[in-house]
Protein backbone atom coordinates (compact mmCIF):
# COMPACT_ATOMS: atom_id res chain seq x y z
CA UNK A 1 0.00 0.00 0.00
CA UNK A 2 1.40 3.12 -1.07
CA UNK A 3 1.72 5.93 2.06
CA UNK A 4 0.93 9.66 1.57
CA UNK A 5 4.29 10.50 1.89
CA UNK A 6 5.11 8.75 -0.98
CA UNK A 7 3.56 10.84 -3.57
CA UNK A 8 6.54 12.83 -3.52
CA UNK A 9 5.69 14.82 -6.15
CA UNK A 10 3.42 16.83 -4.30
CA UNK A 11 4.27 19.12 -1.40
CA UNK A 12 2.70 20.15 1.96
CA UNK A 13 1.37 23.66 0.04
CA UNK A 14 -0.26 21.94 -2.83
CA UNK A 15 -2.42 18.94 -1.14
CA UNK A 16 -5.01 17.22 -2.99
CA UNK A 17 -7.85 19.53 -3.57
CA UNK A 18 -10.48 16.83 -4.48
CA UNK A 19 -10.56 13.26 -4.46
CA UNK A 20 -12.92 10.81 -5.97
CA UNK A 21 -13.29 7.92 -3.95
CA UNK A 22 -14.03 4.53 -4.48
CA UNK A 23 -17.03 4.44 -4.88
CA UNK A 24 -17.01 7.38 -7.68
CA UNK A 25 -17.58 6.74 -11.39
CA UNK A 26 -16.95 9.10 -13.47
CA UNK A 27 -16.95 9.39 -17.68
CA UNK A 28 -16.08 12.30 -20.00
CA UNK A 29 -13.60 14.82 -19.97
CA UNK A 30 -11.77 16.13 -16.74
CA UNK A 31 -10.13 19.69 -16.44
CA UNK A 32 -8.81 20.84 -13.37
CA UNK A 33 -5.88 23.47 -12.46
CA UNK A 34 -4.75 22.41 -9.03
CA UNK A 35 -5.01 18.63 -7.63
CA UNK A 36 -7.28 15.38 -7.73
CA UNK A 37 -6.89 12.07 -6.46
CA UNK A 38 -9.02 9.52 -7.87
CA UNK A 39 -9.39 6.23 -6.05
CA UNK A 40 -12.71 5.15 -8.22
CA UNK A 41 -13.19 4.86 -11.94
CA UNK A 42 -12.79 7.24 -14.51
CA UNK A 43 -13.10 6.98 -18.25
CA UNK A 44 -12.58 9.72 -20.82
CA UNK A 45 -9.25 12.20 -20.56
CA UNK A 46 -8.66 14.10 -18.28
CA UNK A 47 -6.31 17.34 -19.23
CA UNK A 48 -4.61 19.28 -16.38
CA UNK A 49 -1.98 22.03 -15.23
CA UNK A 50 -2.37 20.82 -11.89
CA UNK A 51 -1.37 17.29 -9.90
CA UNK A 52 -2.73 14.15 -10.79
CA UNK A 53 -2.90 10.89 -8.26
CA UNK A 54 -4.44 8.03 -9.50
CA UNK A 55 -4.91 6.18 -6.17
CA UNK A 56 -4.07 1.62 -5.68
CA UNK A 57 -7.73 1.00 -6.71
CA UNK A 58 -7.76 3.28 -9.02
CA UNK A 59 -8.81 2.09 -12.58
CA UNK A 60 -8.47 4.67 -15.83
CA UNK A 61 -9.26 4.32 -18.80
CA UNK A 62 -8.20 7.74 -20.33
CA UNK A 63 -5.34 10.12 -22.12
CA UNK A 64 -3.80 12.23 -19.29
CA UNK A 65 -2.20 15.35 -19.89
CA UNK A 66 -1.11 17.24 -16.78
CA UNK A 67 1.75 19.32 -15.10
CA UNK A 68 2.51 16.16 -12.68
CA UNK A 69 1.89 12.35 -12.43
CA UNK A 70 1.42 9.98 -9.93
CA UNK A 71 -0.15 6.40 -10.59
CA UNK A 72 -0.24 3.60 -7.85
CA UNK A 73 -3.42 2.02 -9.57
CA UNK A 74 -3.91 1.06 -13.35
CA UNK A 75 -4.10 3.28 -16.30
CA UNK A 76 -4.74 2.58 -19.33
CA UNK A 77 -4.26 5.26 -22.11
CA UNK A 78 -1.55 7.11 -23.31
CA UNK A 79 0.11 9.89 -20.27
CA UNK A 80 1.79 13.24 -20.41
CA UNK A 81 3.16 14.98 -17.94
CA UNK A 82 4.93 18.13 -18.77
CA UNK A 83 7.22 17.92 -15.28
CA UNK A 84 6.64 14.60 -13.72
CA UNK A 85 5.57 11.00 -13.91
CA UNK A 86 5.73 8.70 -11.10
CA UNK A 87 5.32 5.00 -11.02
CA UNK A 88 4.40 3.60 -7.52
CA UNK A 89 5.26 -0.34 -6.76
CA UNK A 90 1.53 -1.35 -7.41
CA UNK A 91 0.89 0.51 -10.52
CA UNK A 92 0.50 -0.49 -13.80
CA UNK A 93 0.50 1.69 -16.94
CA UNK A 94 -0.52 0.70 -20.38
CA UNK A 95 -0.06 3.26 -23.06
CA UNK A 96 2.61 5.59 -23.99
CA UNK A 97 4.42 7.64 -21.74
CA UNK A 98 5.70 11.52 -22.87
CA UNK A 99 8.05 13.02 -19.58
CA UNK A 100 10.22 15.74 -18.60
CA UNK A 101 10.95 13.41 -15.64
CA UNK A 102 10.76 10.11 -14.92
CA UNK A 103 10.40 7.76 -11.54
CA UNK A 104 9.49 4.19 -11.54
CA UNK A 105 9.31 1.77 -8.54
CA UNK A 106 10.58 -1.73 -8.30
CA UNK A 107 7.29 -3.66 -9.09
CA UNK A 108 5.89 -1.85 -11.60
CA UNK A 109 4.14 -3.04 -14.53
CA UNK A 110 4.17 -1.00 -18.05
CA UNK A 111 4.01 -1.80 -21.38
CA UNK A 112 4.01 1.10 -23.85
CA UNK A 113 6.83 3.47 -25.12
CA UNK A 114 8.60 6.40 -23.55
CA UNK A 115 9.72 9.83 -24.65
CA UNK A 116 11.42 12.05 -22.76
CA UNK A 117 11.35 15.72 -23.28
CA UNK A 118 13.36 18.66 -23.21
CA UNK A 119 12.77 21.34 -21.34
CA UNK A 120 11.37 23.12 -24.47
CA UNK A 121 9.13 20.41 -25.46
CA UNK A 122 7.87 20.39 -21.73
CA UNK A 123 6.74 23.99 -21.84
CA UNK A 124 5.11 23.69 -24.65
CA UNK A 125 2.89 20.37 -23.31
CA UNK A 126 0.44 22.12 -21.53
Amino acid sequence: MARKDEYSDIKESEKVATVFSQNTSFNGTLKFDSSIKIEGSFRGKILSKGYLIVGEKAKVRADVKAHSIVIAGEVKGNVEASERLELLPTGKLYGNIKTKKLKMADGVVFEGTCQMMADAQAAQAL
